[in-house]
């Protein structure tokens, strides 16, 4: 029974809240910012003010509930942990903490229009940005990890952690510019942060099998 608990339905509640988390993710980036770009300001009101804070409702619970049930199943699975489990839960950790840490109490300021609401929808959406580009990878990382047919490698004191220490530290690079940067032109379209996305998912994918 504890087994079934644990590998079983565990897993599935992650899964099912990270669809519900990354679907939200890619629905305020793909859809809901490219339609205030065209929408009239009564229309944007209107959006802000009654669709917004309840998909935001959603959003940042799927994300923390993602983040416990993948924390329990790190617990629960320790003996198979491995590089790409490591650095998946990494980008997962920071986007969540990217949700409530930024996004959230940004977007509160955002709908209640306060008198810095745009210096923090800026913050918002560079953060939100962010999340898109680690979601590719980290997806690829999570699936990998559980379902190449090469089985992905426990971590071991003797293995070569090369590829663990520049993958950490690309992803810290990363999440430094949600913190103290700006919308660079690698994701500040649609286009873009897909296409980052996809070649930093490549070289994930090679840091992982070569390093």
């Amino acid at each position: 029974m504890e087994y079934y608990l644990g590998s079983v339905l565990i897993r599935f509640a992650h899964i099912l809240f990270g669809v519900l988390w990354i679907g939200l993710l890619y629905y305020f980036n793909f859809v809901q910012t490219e339609y205030f770009k065209e929408s009239e300001a009564s229309a944007k009101s209107d959006v802000v003010q009654k669709l917004v804070p309840n998909a935001l409702w959603y959003f940042r619970w799927a994300a923390a509930f993602t983040f416990l049930t993948g924390l329990y199943l790190l617990y629960f699975l320790h003996l198979s942990v491995n590089i790409e489990i490591i650095l998946g839960a990494l980008m997962g950790t920071l986007m969540a903490a990217n949700v409530w840490f930024i996004i959230w109490p940004n977007q509160k300021k955002v709908i209640s229009g306060a008198a810095d609401a745009a210096d923090a929808g800026a913050k918002a959406g560079l953060a939100s940005r962010t999340n898109t580009l680690l979601s590719l990878p980290m997806l690829y990382l999570m699936v990998y990890s559980a379902h190449s047919p090469v089985k992905a490698q426990l971590l071991l004191k003797t293995e070569d952690l090369t590829g663990l220490w520049v993958g950490i530290a690309i992803i810290l690079l990363i999440e430094a510019n949600a913190l103290f940067g700006k919308m660079n032109p690698m994701i500040a379209s649609v286009k873009a942060v897909i296409h980052s996305g996809l070649v930093l998912a490549i070289i994930f994918a090679l840091l992982v099998h070569y390093l």
